[in-house]
């Protein structure tokens, strides 16, 4: 192996103190990989620019499915399945309100004989309705239409004496027939249809004649022309009954009458008997039914 000359040895060791690689420091050949060891681990890496251009797309999250409905309840479901009434049928439907009013006033039309007594009596009937029924068709008491209330009481004076006292008072006296004894369909007993009240203390007597007026000839269908009922309604229920407006003024008092009292209407004579100061059996028409 050839020896380096000293000379070259120190020349080589000046040059490398000149670059700062003096003395006994590894070979020069390690200082260059050494160096760029340092400027890595000192340089962070380098962040990549954003990208350029409009952002991707990114995927939708997917929608939630939607509950599903709650069941409705039986009475939806029934009233979503009842059949719809047809047009026509509420066409139909719609004129029951005038139907209804046209029939009530069909009931309670007095025609000509709406005067007088009757006109009254027609108000005073509300006190009996809830009990006889609004057209006088009965329910709780006895109807008076079709002539039924005729039949029980073919003498009015019966009828007044019955409203005055009421059921109670029939009782107490012991009278178990109060109307027609010979009544068509067998007589009405006291009490058997419910209590009857006595309107004595509540309304006054020719009040009460009124009211019977409207029962006989406007619900009960008597006919004011007819040869049977003209005089009673000439005397009693007419625009100008004299028996009427004597008990009206007080002249006559149906009550303490002992004995029966003539009146004379349009040339005819008329006997009103005595009502009296207690219940009293009811008497047959005047025909003998």
């Amino acid at each position: 192996m050839t020896e380096i000359p000293e000379h070259l040895l120190k020349r080589s060791r000046e040059r490398r103190d000149a670059i700062g690689q003096g003395g006994d420091a590894a070979p020069a050949a390690d200082a260059p990989a050494t160096a760029v060891e340092k400027s890595a681990s000192a340089t962070p890496a380098a962040t990549p620019p954003p990208p350029s251009g409009p952002a991707g797309r990114t995927a939708s999250a997917e929608p939630t499915a939607p509950k599903p409905p709650k069941p409705d309840p039986h009475y939806v479901v029934a009233a979503k399945q009842r059949r719809k009434v047809p047009f026509w049928a509420m066409a139909t439907l719609s004129l029951m309100p005038v139907w209804a009013f046209v029939y009530l006033r069909a009931l309670t039309d007095g025609g000509e004989v709406s005067e007088g007594p009757l006109a009254a009596g027609a108000e005073i009937y509300s006190n009996c309705a809830s009990c006889h029924g609004g057209g006088g068709g009965g329910g709780v008491g006895y109807a008076f239409t079709e002539g039924e209330v005729l039949k029980t009481f073919p003498n009015i004076e019966d009828q007044v004496r019955y409203v005055y006292y009421g059921t109670e008072q029939y009782n107490l006296a012991g009278v178990e027939i109060y109307g027609n004894p010979n009544r068509e369909g067998g007589p009405h007993l006291t009490g058997v249809q419910g209590v009857m009240p006595g309107f004595g203390g509540q309304l006054s007597a020719y009040e009460i004649v009124e009211v019977i007026c409207h029962e006989r000839y406007t619900l009960g269908g008597a006919d004011p022309t007819s040869e049977e009922y003209a005089a009673e309604y000439e005397a009693w229920c007419s625009g100008e009954a004299p028996v009427f407006e004597a008990v009206e003024s007080g002249e006559l008092d149906l009550l303490a009458l002992e004995e029966a009292e003539e009146f004379d209407v349009n040339g005819d004579t008329v006997i009103v008997v005595p009502v009296g100061p207690a219940p009293v059996a009811g008497r047959p028409g005047t025909s003998g039914e």
